[in-house]
This record gives C-alpha cells, sequence and structure tokens, in this order.
C-alpha cells in the first residue's frame, strides 16, 4: 500500500498544500498565490504574508485533501516545510502542522524548503517516464534563492527520489537572488510586480530593438562558482538617472498600473524600443551568468545530468538557453514543470518521503529555522 504525504509549504508568500503518494505521484497540489496582496509594494511584506498564511492554511488544506479524495485521518505523515524563508510565515505552517501530526497521532517530518526544490525536479522526471543520473549539478534560483549544488545519493545503490540525496554547496550569490533582481529591475522600469515574467516576455518581443547598453560577464573575487546581480542592478539604475529619455514612457506606465493596467499587452505598448532593448540585455546578462557558472560546474565535476529549479526556472530564455548549452556538451537537463518550479507543497511532500523513510522526524518542539542551510 502507498505511504500518502500530506505536505504543507509556508515560507514565503504562497500557502500551500498537497498529498504525494510514495514521493513520486501527485494526488492534489492546491496554492493560494498572495501576489496581489503584495503588488502596490513591489514586493513581500513578511508581516502581510503571516497574516495571509493564518487565513489560508485551514482552506488550503481542506482543498487538498478533498482532491485527493481522502480524510485528514487517511494521511501516513504530514510533511512541513521548516525553512529557510521568513520566520513568521514559517511558523504558520509548523503550527499547523504540529497541531494536525499531534491530533491525529501521525509521523511529523521537517522538509528544507530547498530540497523540496531538488525533489521538484524528479516529480516531473518521474511523470515524463525518465530519471536524472547522479551526480548532478543543481542550480536553485528563485527570487530568495540563487545557489549551485552538488547533489549525490547518500546510498551509492540508490537509483530514484526515494533515497536519500547528499548536498554539497558550490556556489551562492553573495548578494540579491536572480529572481529578486528581476523584481527590482521591473520596479525601476515600472513594469509591475512580480517582475520575472513581464520581463522575460518583453525580452522575447525586443526583437532587433537596438541595446541602449551593453552588460559585461560579471566578476566575483574568489569562488568563481558565486553569482552576483546586485552590480547589475544599479547599472539599470544609474543608466535610468542618467537618461532623461526614459522619463516619459516610465511615467506613462506607472500611470497604468495605478489603472490596474498590468498586464503584458498593456504595457508593451507603453514601451520604447530603448526599454525594451534594455531588459532583453539585462535577461542576456543574468541568464548568462546563471547558464555559465552552471556549466562550468558540470564540466569541473563531470557529471551528465543537470537539475534546474526554483520560480525563475520558469523562465523561457533561460530553460531554451540551458537546452542548447546542455546538448552542445553533452550532458542533460532537467526542469520542473513550471507550476512545479514556484513554491508548492507537492515538492515538500515528496522531499519528506525519503526523510520518513530514514526514519527523521521531529517532536512538538520543532521551531522555524529561517537560514536553515542545506549543505
Amino acid at each position: 500500500m502507498s505511504t500518502r504525504i500530506l505536505g504543507i509549504e509556508s515560507s514565503c508568500d504562497e500557502t500551500a498544500a498537497a498529498v504525494v503518494a510514495d514521493g513520486r505521484e501527485i494526488l492534489s497540489s492546491v496554492v493560494a498565490s498572495q501576489v496581489d496582496v503584495h503588488r502596490k509594494y513591489g514586493g513581500v511584506v513578511p508581516e502581510l504574508a503571516s497574516r495571509e498564511h493564518l487565513r489560508q492554511i485551514v482552506p488550503v488544506v481542506r482543498e487538498a485533501l478533498a482532491h485527493a479524495h481522502m480524510r485528514l485521518e487517511d494521511v501516513d505523515a504530514i510533511g512541513v516545510t521548516q525553512g529557510p524563508g521568513l520566520v513568521g510565515a514559517l511558523l504558520v505552517g509548523i503550527t499547523y502542522g504540529k497541531t494536525l501530526a499531534q491530533s491525529l497521532g501521525k509521523p511529523f517530518v521537517p522538509v528544507n524548503h530547498l530540497e523540496g526544490h531538488v525533489h521538484a525536479v524528479f516529480l516531473e522526471a518521474h511523470k515524463a517516464g525518465s530519471r536524472p543520473k547522479l551526480p548532478a549539478v543543481c542550480l536553485i534560483v528563485s527570487g530568495g534563492h540563487t545557489v549551485l549544488y552538488a547533489v549525490s545519493a547518500a546510498d551509492s545503490g540508490a537509483r530514484d527520489a526515494t533515497a536519500l540525496f547528499h548536498y554539497r554547496k558550490l556556489g551562492q550569490t553573495r548578494d540579491d537572488a536572480a529572481g529578486e533582481a528581476y523584481d527590482k529591475v521591473a520596479k525601476l522600469l515600472a513594469l509591475g510586480y512580480p517582475g520575472g515574467p513581464i520581463l522575460d516576455r518583453l525580452a522575447a518581443a525586443a526583437g532587433g530593438a537596438p541595446a541602449p547598453v551593453k552588460f559585461g560577464p560579471t566578476k566575483t573575487r574568489g569562488n568563481p562558482l558565486d553569482f552576483s546581480f546586485s552590480g547589475l542592478k544599479t547599472a539599470v539604475l544609474y543608466h535610468l538617472r542618467e537618461h532623461a529619455e526614459y522619463s516619459a514612457e516610465l511615467r506613462k506606465r506607472e500611470e497604468a498600473l495605478a489603472r490596474g493596467e498590468r498586464k503584458f499587452d498593456q504595457l508593451l505598448p507603453l514601451c520604447s524600443p530603448a526599454t525594451l532593448g534594455l531588459v532583453r540585455e539585462f535577461q542576456n546578462a543574468v541568464i548568462r551568468d546563471l547558464v555559465g557558472r552552471t556549466m562550468a560546474a558540470t564540466e569541473e565535476l563531470g557529471v551528465e545530468s543537470i537539475l534546474v529549479s526554483g520560480g525563475v526556472a520558469a523562465n523561457s530564455q533561460l530553460r531554451a538557453t540551458f537546452e542548447e548549452r546542455a546538448k552542445a556538451a553533452g550532458v542533460e537537463v532537467f526542469f520542473p514543470s513550471r507550476a512545479l518550479s514556484t513554491d508548492n507543497a507537492a515538492m515538500i511532500a515528496a522531499a519528506a518521503y525519503p526523510r520518513l523513510r530514514a526514519g527523521i522526524l521531529a517532536d512538538l518542539m520543532l521551531n522555524a529555522d529561517p537560514s536553515l542551510a542545506l549543505a
């Protein structure tokens, strides 16, 4: 009989619950987004995120169980995100998970949010009937994280994601995460929040628009696999300050956003060729850095698989560039679906399964760890 785990995710601004069987089969996955709550602030407000989690957690769990055609009593364990993330947001999921586990007498499994993103790749691969070869290089890239890991099976005889993984950190961002840079640049350009999706589409629409500025490769001292995006964001800011010709269209887009006009088709006519070229060059610089350092790590370690996960993994140009570079290098690259790239609870339930099998459980003393390390 299958082991069905109820996963709960509340690390940032999505309240999510899911039921996953044997770490592979998604029986349900429900996500309540808070984008509309945080949009007017241009980013996530921690206090508001915590309040929204409190409001959404019970109905989201109920909906996930209903979609799985299950009762609470039917689940075999509760898996919950312990960290990293916003401490108040994490505490909502942890406290609710503790309550369920205690009242139902079910095992309570703590999960690292970043490990969840790794398992999102394997969930997708299982659906497609494929299996990434381990060891692999994994890039987790989102609004809160940009980090490279070497991923291997803790048990050398393990063949899939139902066994524990071992992680070794290869590189990380020294300042802004890539997704954070997208959001900040979109705010500078009056293109709304979240920034990633709109900038991705505008970059694709830029075509042969002239490049008003060229961004060079990011340089970091020390570890060549570390990332840095703060300087790129600042370069965009300085470019806008030095060119007054952007002012009129920035004002028009701000007025459009104030009217609630934030769709791609509404904002595209308000973007000059110079703005489109600027967006394209910004995205090219981010993707060049992400793909270049990941490919360098792949070559250095001599692995045959690349795993790419996190919210920015939904970026269309990032996917296309990785696929092209990986094919040329003779390695395979694996992504989750776009729904599994962003924060979700299916990945938490999947990551909880091997931990449950290994007896890695938590008691009622478990606390949120906003800086929880994976390696």
